[in-house]
């Protein structure tokens, strides 16, 4: 019983050497493993908060980016909207002064015809005998020019030269404008034909009214934007396109005012001149008419920036041209509406062969503002003309470039017009995620139609 119980002892004693034994050699094993699981959790933690720094600072530059672009739209605004104002007061004080003149004018004349009046008929007759009797508000001019111009038998060809159109297009320009710039004589002088009032005009801007605006310069009605979708997917192979949009700049003397926000710093380096521009952004047809135009934003504003001031702009974020492409150069940003070119670098086939196809719609508004500028030279040097009035000049020229291409009027090749206007790659490109799924597809459909461009290979 003894011996039984000693047994038992011994064996438990045994046990619990073994367990002491196992328990000394899994204490190293056990601390490894808890460093381990320490390392990958403060890891984790610093990947986390590495992680979460990351996306404070984005979203910091983000707002900085927009903060500034905003500042930038309202500074840009309160100048222009200054500008306006500025321009109103001067205009305002123009017609008074002018009416004060009238009014002054008219006195003196009636002075004159009750001088005339109170004179007896002797005093009548000398001064009529001297020869000395005034005038008023007439001056002679020449006006054999017009009437050389204006015969039967004056050559067409010599007519197109002076006019930059046919006959039959300035007669039709003249049927148009005649209700509303038609004169009738007066006691002090004879009227100035309308087709002359007509002729003074284009050669004006040819040599260096918004009245027919809404008649030959407008948007495209539902009918003519089928046809013209049609004609530029012939053209390129892209579907739903409905115009080619270019900017170009007009140069004009320093303005008395704003003068940095006219001056045009891409023109000065390149010419190695100062220069100061207003810009005109239009969107042409197929035929290179144009169907819409933002004309007069300072030439120190990118082409981007006069788009998002542009009334197209605003139709398109009323969603009235949902569906449809307007095409661009790379100085605009790939929005669900402008469809512009890859731009970036290391471009794939497709993608260079899009960029071809692309390049096709834009030649079209280029080379229409060369044929314009080609016409009206006086758009290719500084005008005289005021600030204030420009914009009505380059509406003008643009309606008349709409009626001479309407007209199929060609233009003589010793005037055609090289433009030299620089694009610049808009601080925000991608403006439109969808946009860019919808460019990757078009330019996948191009390639695997076969209608893609070649020359780049």
């Amino acid at each position: 019983m003894i011996n039984g119980e000693n047994y038992k002892r011994r064996r438990k004693e045994t046990f619990s050497d073994d367990e002491d034994s196992c328990s000394t050699d899994n204490e190293p094993k056990q601390k490894d493993l808890n460093g381990i699981i320490t390392s990958l959790l403060l890891l984790e933690e610093q990947e986390k908060r590495d992680h979460e720094e990351q996306n404070e600072a984005s979203n910091e530059e983000k707002s900085i980016l927009e903060s500034n672009h905003k500042r930038k739209t309202r500074t840009m605004l309160e100048f222009y909207t200054n500008l306006q104002d500025y321009y109103s007061e001067i205009d305002e004080t123009d017609r008074v002064k002018r009416k004060k003149s009238r009014t002054m004018a008219a006195s003196v004349a009636v002075a004159a015809v009750s001088q005339t009046e109170n004179q007896s008929p002797n005093q009548q007759n000398k001064q009529s005998g001297s020869g000395q009797q005034r005038r008023l508000w007439v001056k002679d001019r020449s006006k054999a020019w017009w009437d050389d111009c204006n015969r039967p038998d004056y050559p067409e060809e010599e007519f197109k030269k002076a006019f930059r159109m046919s006959k039959s297009t300035f007669e039709l320009i003249c049927e148009e404008l005649n209700s509303v710039i038609a004169k009738e004589d007066t006691t002090l002088r004879n009227a100035i034909p309308v087709k002359q009032r007509v002729a003074v005009c284009i050669w004006r801007l040819a040599t260096g009214e918004p009245v027919l605006m809404p008649k030959y310069l407008h948007w495209p009605e539902e009918d003519s934007l089928r046809k013209i979708k049609e004609e530029f997917e012939g053209i390129s192979g892209i579907p739903n396109v409905v115009g080619s949009m270019y900017t170009t700049h007009i140069p004009i003397i320093a303005p008395k005012i704003s003068v940095a926000a006219y001056f045009n710093k891409r023109h000065t380096e390149r010419n190695q001149k100062t220069s100061y521009s207003i810009t005109v952004q239009g969107v042409v047809d197929p035929r290179g008419v144009f169907t819409d135009v933002c004309i007069g934003w300072p030439g120190s504003m990118t082409d981007d920036q006069v788009l998002e001031k542009s009334a197209l702009y605003q139709r398109a974020n009323g969603g009235l041209l949902k569906g449809v492409w307007i095409v661009g150069s790379s100085g605009y940003p790939l929005m669900d509406w402008v469809l512009v070119p890859y731009t970036q670098q290391h471009l794939t086939w497709t993608q260079h062969a899009f960029n071809e196809k692309i390049g096709e719609i834009q030649k079209i508004a280029k080379e229409a503002f060369g044929r314009l500028k080609g016409r009206w030279c006086c758009l290719q040097k500084r005008t005289e003309v005021k600030l204030q009035d420009l914009p009505v000049v380059l509406g003008a020229c643009c309606v008349l470039h709409n009626i001479c291409e309407m007209m199929d009027e060609g233009i003589d090749p010793d005037l055609k017009f090289e433009l030299a206007d620089d694009e610049m790659v808009p601080e925000v490109a991608l403006k439109s995620v969808s946009s860019m799924k919808a460019r990757d597809a078009i330019a996948h459909n191009l390639l695997h139609h076969g209608l893609a461009g070649t020359a780049f290979l």
